[in-house]
Parts: structure tokens; sequence; C-alpha cells
């Protein structure tokens, strides 16, 4: 009973940061590794194959407004808590990637590197990045011009440029400094519906999206 924790979209320019708990049961899927290693192909696989054998799961999300009233580092901690608190039970203890650990009711270990060392890390770290790609891949025609479709948020030259010629929109993390330069004089788009696919959304602030029942 000890899950591993990760977050995706930490460095990114707009978009929700999202994170995941893995509890992995005696089979570990074959070829799992660091999300950011993978193809995107091979994490979707790897996406159903964990959801399917591990013991456990949850996928939780910190909002932009978050992100921005309490600033990266803690709204990625309070999404690895909702994650946690998502799981049926409480770990016997909780593995983090990094050097930064949230408050859990459980002993906490962080590990710098430790989506390329150990498997449940490696496995909440397909899971946190695959859900939030599927969000951003999903909002990406409630936003059109910006590309988030393509660079999920991320500060890409094509993304720089977008932002430059269309102005921040709702999705955009107003705290980081390439979103704040463009905020003077720009006029919003209104943030779209939630969806209601389990499997390409994300819950509202403080809910999981999905686990296993």
């Amino acid at each position: 009973m000890i899950a591993g924790i990760d977050e995706a979209g930490r460095g990114c320019l707009a978009g929700p940061v999202y994170a995941a708990a893995v509890v992995l049961g005696p089979w570990v899927p074959d070829g799992i590794n660091d999300s950011k290693k993978l193809s995107p192909a091979r994490r979707e696989a790897l996406f159903e194959r964990i959801c399917a054998s591990a013991l456990d799961w949850s996928i939780a999300r910190a909002e932009v407004e978050e992100i921005d009233q309490f600033d990266i580092l803690r709204a990625s901690l309070l999404a690895m808590q909702r994650a946690v608190a998502g799981l049926r039970s409480m770990p016997r203890e909780a593995w983090v990637d990094g050097p930064h650990a949230p408050r859990l009711d459980c002993p906490v270990r962080t590990i710098v590197g430790g989506d390329a060392q150990e498997p449940a890390i490696m496995a909440a770290s397909i899971l946190a990045k695959v859900a939030r790609d599927r969000e951003l891949i999903r909002l990406d025609a409630y936003y059109p011009g910006y590309g988030f479709a393509r660079h999920k948020g991320y500060g890409t030259p094509a993304h720089l440029a977008a932002l430059r010629r269309l102005g921040p929109c709702a999705l955009h993390r107003r705290s980081f400094s390439p979103c704040a330069a463009q905020v003077q004089g720009r006029l919003e788009v209104c943030a779209p519906p939630l969806g209601d696919d389990r499997a390409t959304s994300a819950p509202a602030a403080g809910a999981n999206v999905a686990g296993n029942a």
C-alpha cells in the first residue's frame, strides 16, 4: 500500500495542474517509464493498463485560479492532496516525485528524479500527463488559435506568438510573466463548461477524476 504521486503541467503557461496517486499491484505494466520519455501513443496505452491493473488510483487537479492565487508550487501540492484523498483508503506511505511534500495523513517520502526510479511514481506521472493532455485537447475547441491541442499549454514559440497576437484567455495563468505582460487592454474569453466524459475531462476543484471503485 505505497502510493506513487506525481504532477503534470507545473511548467505550463495555461491550464490546470494535474496530479495522480497510484498504488500498483504485484503486476507492473511492461514498458512503464517516466511519462516524458514515452510517446503519446505509448502513454495512452499504458494509461489504460495502469487503470486496469493498479490496486488503487486517483487523478485530481488544481485550477488556474488557484495557481494564480496560491502560486504553482502550492497548487501542485494541493492537487496531490486531492489525488490521495480520492483513493479508496489512505496508503501506508506516499512516495512523491521531487523535493516537495504535500501534507498527508501518512508518511511521505520525497524522491528527486523519482519518476525515473520508482514504478509507482512512473505510473502516477503517466496518469497525470495523459489526463491533462486529454483536457487540453478538449479545451482547444473552446479557445481556437492558441494551439492547445499541440503544445498542451507549454511555452513553445508558437504558443508565445499566439499569446502576443490574441492576448491571454481564461486558461492562461496570469501570475506567469509571459501572460501577465499581455493582460493590459485585452478582453478575456469566457470559460467553457466542463465535459461529462470522465475519461477525457477533469472534475471541479476538490474532486478526483476517477479511481478504482
